[in-house]
């Protein structure tokens, strides 16, 4: 179950004394998987503890919050009998009911591990109950795939939120864009029979990444030899540089071509005085953004005062991070990251909103754990060994890159790395993806803690060196055999599969919500709001 902690902010939150009370002294009763699932072989279940997760009762909330709530119940009848309850306990409404109207808000789908977790699934699925889907951080060097009846689709720059016809999306400011591949993947759509037309709005602050950018992406990684960073060599780096230096050009400078060309000048001499050898034709680069102009500028508009607009009038924004918190240019490793930041800050500038305005804050994560390029992964496992288990979670997980092609690094899921983006994001909720990749391992294993010169580390170590000593302390548990794509509820999974979820969930001390049992769309268990802390504040307005 979850950590003491849960329980104590939720207690927190009852009204009565009584009820906080009862709350908190579950708090110091750790109810494993196992009591959760009814125990194991011999088990004697009619001494079993009460389960604070799904249970197979058929009137009764499973989840936490329905316990809370049951608790509260009972403390006021107690309250009532003894003649202890006061006029305002006996008007109290709990605030622990999951059908409260849900507070208005804007809710964050972010990447908590190294990336390709599978952002874009939940977003897809989340975006036809939102008016407003949003980037704001990255650029072309994400990669989200989509499978809707056996047909994927690939985005790079625009949200997947774009397959939802009535949704508005945004590229915001934080987003670097280069506008070829940003068209060719409206073109893309378009063949596909998704109708895009007046439903992209590209910030006006966004800054362009040119194709020169990319090469020099290209000359940096070279000239990096055995210590390169493992970048996608979209001109990410260069075009953030660029931002930086402050001689970028934004997206609003194509409404004036005349000072747009100037600009373009100026940045393309630095860049050939500063890489000799750089070769930009730069009399064809400004007639092609000559002939684009009109079209980009359709697109161009104030995305920050359209974004306010629309959360003061009520629309439902829903923002789809891009890359992950390990690749954070700040929180990351260090030097093998992005150049953005693609944790829970880059919502705040990237699209200029106040930290106020944030809503539910969903961390999304595979079952195990890959990452793409160089860089420190302490529970790896080897993928090119035939018949290993690496080879399992690359193979059967379909594991190489959607924007390189490359094939992902794979290892088990790492706990020690999840709290750390835990605490730099206060996830509310949890996507735990990929879960039946893990069908057919006889045992599968967590990274439950990191060791380092005999000592237990309390949080992520910041020095490359102190990461590539660490011991990874693994917890193994029993794996399953049965299939789990049609799997709809979370009592539909094997025992092993929930003791495994429910695992996770308690060494994290954050509800899991959503479960991925398969590539499609739709193979996806939603446990439901009463798995969000953020549906439990609602209900406390």
């Amino acid at each position: 179950m979850f950590q003491a902690s849960f329980f104590q902010r939720a207690s927190s939150r009852l009204a009565t004394p009584a009820a906080a009370v009862v709350a908190t002294a579950m708090a110091t009763n750790y109810y494993s998987a196992e009591d959760v699932v009814g125990g194991g072989v011999g088990a004697d279940n009619n001494n079993s503890k009460v389960a604070l997760c799904d249970t197979n009762g058929d009137k009764k909330d499973g989840s936490v919050l329905g316990m809370l709530n049951d608790i509260q119940n009972k403390v006021e009848s107690i309250q009532q009998t003894l003649g202890a309850a006061d006029a305002s306990n006996a008007t109290y409404k709990s605030a622990t009911k999951t059908d409260a109207k849900k507070k208005p808000g804007i809710d964050v789908v972010l990447g908590s591990q190294w990336g390709d977790e599978g952002k874009g699934k939940l977003v897809d699925m989340l975006s036809q109950e939102y008016d407003v889907c949003a980037r704001v951080a990255g650029g072309s060097n994400a990669g989200h795939t989509i499978v809707v009846d056996g047909k994927k689709y690939k985005f790079h720059l625009l949200p997947s939120g774009i397959l939802n016809q009535d949704a508005t999306c945004i590229v915001g400011n934080g987003v670097v864009v280069h506008l070829p591949s940003f068209l060719k993947e409206i073109d893309g759509l378009t063949k596909s029979g998704i109708n895009s037309e007046g439903r992209i709005l590209l910030s006006d602050r966004a800054h362009m990444v040119f194709d020169f950018h990319q090469m020099v992406d290209g000359l940096n990684e070279n000239k990096l030899g055995r210590n390169k960073i493992g970048t996608t060599k979209k001109g990410i780096g260069p075009a953030y540089a660029s931002k930086i230096s402050r001689n970028g050009i934004r997206i609003g400078d194509l409404k004036n071509m005349d000072f747009f060309e100037m600009r373009f000048r100026e940045l393309t001499s630095a860049h050939m005085r500063a890489f000799p050898g750089l070769e930009i034709d730069v009399e064809g680069q400004l007639e092609y953004y000559r002939s684009i102009a009109p079209q980009i500028a359709a697109m161009t508009t104030d995305t920050i005062e359209y974004t306010n607009e629309a959360y003061d009038t009520g629309k439902k924004i829903l923002i789809e991070g891009a890359n992950a918190t390990m690749l954070d240019i700040d929180f990351g490793t260090y030097p093998y990251v992005t150049s953005s930041n693609p944790s829970i800050g880059s919502v705040l500038t990237g699209l200029g909103v106040s930290p106020r305005k944030i809503h539910g804050i969903y961390g999304t994560t595979k079952a195990y754990c890959t990452r793409v390029g160089e860089g420190p992964f302490p529970t790896e496992l080897e993928r090119d060994v035939p018949g290993s288990i690496g080879e399992h979670l690359g193979v059967v997980g379909a594991e190489w890159g959607t924007t390189t092609g490359r094939s992902r690094r794979v290892g088990w899921l790492d706990i020690p790395q999840m709290k750390y983006s835990t605490l730099i994001n206060g996830f509310t909720s949890l996507n735990l993806t990929k879960l039946d990749v893990l069908t057919g391992l006889a045992e599968v294993k967590i990274g439950r803690a990191y060791k380092h010169e005999g000592k237990i580390l309390n949080t992520m170590p910041s020095c490359l060196k102190t990461m590539s000593e660490i011991e990874v302390i693994y917890e193994t548990m029993p794996g399953w055999s049965e299939d789990i794509s049609k799997a709809r509820n979370f009592e539909d999974l094997p025992v092993n599969a929930q003791r495994y979820v429910l695992r996770v969930q308690e060494l994290l001390g954050v509800p899991i919500r959503w479960i991925g049992c398969g590539a499609n769309r739709l193979d996806m268990i939603d446990r439901g709001e009463g798995w969000d802390l953020a549906s439990k504040e609602d209900g406390e307005q």
